[in-house]
């Protein structure tokens, strides 16, 4: 919907074929969800990584100007110079980007120089408020030209373009208050101590009903904790009702387990990865989820580590496999 928003904005004298281009441009980069489909492994390796780099917003930017470079031009048809239509598509494709990084998820930005994964946080993966926003900037000017030709008026600027401009200005506020909310929230968690222990790590999610209420992940020495998290007038933060999960006690098992390929590929892209270790008859399984478990602190299918070893930590049989749990919220 962004795509559709920004090609309004700026470019809204764009023929039919140049939209087209602009959306699908814009829209490409999630070609990666489809990779559920081929399993847990394939969605752990291509969502919010290939396609969503830097790299590959070029590449689709071209793409869509195939069509316009081998189309042949009928006698005394205006011409479309490729180039305006590539920086569109650019301009879409890098907005796509740029609205997936204020997320939480995170996406590989300079793949294939680098798998760093960069999420900010700000925003929820369906914020409701920035829906209704594209929302109001697309649909309500349509309605008021359509008022505006029923009476015979007739308009001089693109129909649109004020309503595009107006919801990208409110979009880029909402998000620069998202990040000073953002901000409050870590500040109050890193200023608390959890069950008698300093945080070593902190982080916010955002929840799409209200920008005051986050999600907050602290991870200490010993445990990781989720808790609610309120900011603004009169918000207070209780540190003793979060939720506490504790970190397993070192083990020859465990540093089997996180030395192995699926481990170390399901490490790169867990924020707060939680261990668990359970005693088997033929030795010890390993569990590696990502923390936290409760659907509303993020978004997507949950992928988690399964490894076994004998008693002596030899690693017997290794797997990536769908989190049961995230399987019942996927589609709701």
């Amino acid at each position: 919907m962004d795509p559709y928003a920004l090609k309004r904005m700026a470019f809204p004298r764009a023929a039919r074929p140049a939209t087209a281009a602009i959306l699908v441009a814009g829209t490409l980069a999630d070609l990666d969800s489809f990779s559920s489909h081929f399993g847990p492994s394939a969605f752990l390796n291509l969502y919010r990584t290939y396609f969503h780099s830097i790299l590959a917003a070029i590449l689709f930017s071209l793409f869509v100007m195939i069509p316009f470079l081998l189309r042949k031009r009928e006698p005394g048809a205006k011409h479309i110079s490729p180039a305006p239509i590539f920086v569109a598509a650019l301009a879409a494709a890098l907005l796509h980007l740029l609205m997936d990084v204020c997320q939480s998820a995170g996406v590989e930005l300079f793949w294939p120089f680098s798998a760093r994964r960069f999420a900010l946080d700000w925003v929820a993966h369906l914020d409701l408020w920035l829906l209704g926003i594209l929302l109001a900037g697309i649909l309500l000017p349509t309605l008021s030209g359509l008022v505006t030709e029923e009476i015979g008026a007739k308009s001089k600027s693109p129909r649109g373009r004020i309503g595009a401009c107006l919801a990208l200005a409110a979009m880029v506020l909402y998000i620069g208050v998202r990040f000073v909310l953002h901000s409050d929230a870590l500040a109050a968690m890193e200023s608390r101590t959890y069950r008698g222990q300093s945080p070593r790590r902190v982080a916010a999610f955002a929840e799409s009903g209200s920008p005051f209420r986050w999600r907050g992940i602290v991870e200490t020495d010993s445990a990781l904790h989720e808790l609610e998290v309120s900011v603004g007038p009169g918000a207070n933060l209780d540190p003793d009702s979060a939720i506490t999960s504790y970190k397993p006690e070192p083990s020859a098992a465990l540093d089997a387990a996180r030395n192995t390929l699926v481990a170390r590929r399901f490490l790169q892209v867990a924020r707060f990865p939680k261990a668990t270790v359970e005693k088997t008859p033929g030795g010890f399984h390993v569990i590696l989820r990502t923390f936290p478990y409760s659907h509303d602190a993020g978004s997507g299918l949950r992928v988690i580590a399964l490894i076994d070893t004998d008693p002596s930590g030899k690693v017997l049989s290794q797997e990536l496999a769908w989190d049961p749990i995230s399987r019942e919220f996927w589609w709701q």
